[in-house]
């Protein structure tokens, strides 16, 4: 054991000595290569600490990990992050336990009753392939894409979210983010119905998800014969009205995503709309990082701050990254996604190496309803994290 510890720190210095050398005439840098510095040491601890199948998800109020098994809608996220960490320092060990993990997912090819299939396939098996080009990992994607895909329903013009009985047939925002996994399956896959069901949801979700200002109810419930809408209201924002921050951040990431792919105008001209919702809340603490609803009553009370969510920072963090690069005047979405990363590179949200049980960022909300994961680190939060910080490192030509 000591002997692997030795060898992960001789990488570690490699790979930061080379940072610093690529980048040594900026010290502007200096907060990302921090960040790195501890991304390679936390990824490199929870791959040794934790197991395939069974992966990091949360903190638990008493200090225990919350794990995320196989049928969970977070597995993914984590096998995603060490390929994104991989990315990020070049430690090829960082590639084989995410590979380790990312092949431990393989039977969820095999569920077919909920639209997370995205979240837990797209983001590790997906990866993967990008990274690798390694064909062991298609099978396992085709088949998640197919069962997604057998979701969609004419009729109500949409994939469906969940099969709770007690909804008739729900679709949340968090849907969005799933049809990156349909339009990269229809060119991969040769199934051009898979980019016209993710068309014709994302516009159904234009149509009934949003309000005059452009912010977003969280879930709307349909009648399946008629697809009439039969109500509008949310399983997570503070009520059916408000501005739940999680969710503001999946409709811009996801129509960012849909006119990157696309091209069609009304999914940039959303995207935008709903970037000034956020950008300009006038909730919106000083340091970027949203409170876990923009309509919390206490959000601007200093004394009792409502809590923060990093997990929706980031999303949208990375969601501007990407929009930068598709409009004219594109730097102020680069400008305000770079204070929010560098907040969320701070002491006050990035763990110090060795802590956190090994996550990257802290204070997260996961479900504030449900007294569930609240001022915790999550998965998807270090996921989307390192998205937007690879993103960022590209826009800035940062060598890595």
């Amino acid at each position: 054991m000591k002997k692997t510890f030795t060898l992960f720190l001789v990488l570690s210095t490699i790979t930061l000595s080379t940072f610093a050398k690529s980048n040594q005439d900026d010290p502007s840098l200096l907060w990302f290569k921090k960040a790195t510095e501890v991304i390679h040491i936390q990824l490199n601890k929870a791959s040794q600490t934790y197991k395939p199948g069974k992966n990091p998800r949360s903190v638990n109020p008493d200090g225990t990990v919350r794990l995320a098994g196989l049928t969970d809608w977070t597995t993914g996220f984590f096998p995603g992050t060490l390929w994104y960490g991989y990315e990020l320092t070049g430690d090829k060990a960082l590639a084989d336990e995410a590979k380790k993990f990312t092949l431990a997912l393989d039977s969820i090819r095999n569920i077919k009753n909920t639209h997370d299939v995205g979240f837990m396939l797209y983001c590790s098996y997906g990866n993967a392939y990008r990274i690798t080009g390694d064909k062991i990992y298609l099978p396992v994607l085709a088949d998640g894409a197919a069962n997604l895909y057998a979701r969609f329903s004419p009729i109500v013009g949409t994939i469906r979210s969940w099969d709770f009985s007690w909804l008739h047939y729900p679709v949340i925002i968090d849907n969005m983010m799933n049809l990156e996994y349909l339009y990269w399956s229809a060119n991969q896959f040769k199934k051009p119905e898979y980019t016209n069901a993710a068309n014709v949801h994302a516009l159904t979700t234009i149509k009934n998800h949003f309000r005059k200002d452009y912010s977003s109810y969280h879930l709307v419930d349909y009648d399946p014969k008629t697809g009439r809408v039969i109500r509008k209201g949310t399983h997570q924002g503070v009520t059916d009205d408000s501005a739940w921050a999680r969710g503001q951040a999946w409709g811009l990431y996801g129509y960012t995503m849909c006119y990157a792919n696309t091209k069609n105008p009304k999914f940039l001209h959303q995207a935008e709309h709903i970037a000034s919702f956020i950008m300009n809340h006038p909730t919106m603490p000083k340091d970027k990082i949203p409170v876990w609803d923009f309509d919390v009553h206490n959000a601007m009370d200093t004394d009792v701050l409502a809590p923060r969510d990093a997990s929706a920072a980031a999303v949208i963090a990375s969601a501007l990254l990407d929009l930068s690069t598709q409009v004219k005047d594109g730097k102020k979405y680069a400008d305000y996604a770079e204070e929010i990363i560098k907040s969320l590179s701070s002491d006050t949200y990035l763990a110090k190496p060795g802590e956190n049980s090994f996550f990257l960022l802290k204070h997260s909300v996961g479900a504030f309803l449900y007294n569930s994961e609240i001022d915790t680190p999550l998965d998807y939060a270090d996921y989307y994290y390192l998205e937007a910080l690879k993103r960022y490192a590209e826009i800035k030509k940062i060598q890595l």
